[in-house]
């Protein structure tokens, strides 16, 4: 299964591309023996259209390409997504479509206006990590590690500790 992380807009130089790079390059390492083959990275260009609408269905139109092999689970970070999906509920969910034999999971980070409505129409999985409005670099450098977190979970690795009261 590939693993995809496909954002609009560009990541300047500094600390979040370089901690982004780094959850990236993890992930690759811990999915390698998981049956993830790769965890990219795709930079899809903000548009230049005047109104909102349409710089969003530009926008809809790559990042529904990068999910349109057949196979391909969709799943966003959108402010009226899921917040309340714990790391474990999210790795479960993940192996699961491994397991199905899905070819590859997108994870798509909108711009600046949001997501088309065809994008969240299409998604199987509906993610936000609050309320609260992110810096975009930031939200990237937390997808990021959160697809790290999953398959470390898959793994049984200790990076994830969980929560006290489960054990």
């Amino acid at each position: 299964m590939r693993l995809l992380v496909a954002a609009v807009g560009r990541l300047k130089p500094g600390p979040e591309r370089d901690l982004a790079a780094r959850y990236r390059e993890r992930a690759a390492q811990v999915g390698r023996s998981l049956g993830f083959t790769a965890c990219d990275v795709a930079e899809i260009p903000e548009s230049r259209a005047r109104r909102a609408p349409d710089r969003a269905s530009e926008e809809a139109t790559a990042i529904l390409g990068h999910a349109s092999a057949t196979g391909m689970v969709l799943a966003v970070y959108d402010e009226r997504g899921r917040s309340d999906l714990t790391s474990e509920a999210i790795a479960e969910r993940v192996g699961t479509w491994r397991d199905a034999g899905r070819s590859g999971l997108v994870l798509a980070i909108g711009g600046a206006d949001g997501l088309d409505p065809a994008v969240r129409a299409r998604a199987e999985l509906s993610l936000s990590f609050g309320a609260a409005t992110l810096p975009h670099g930031l939200v990237r450098v937390l997808a990021l590690e959160q697809v790290y977190r999953t398959l470390t979970i898959l793994a049984g690795h200790p990076y994830h500790r969980g929560n006290l009261d489960e054990r």
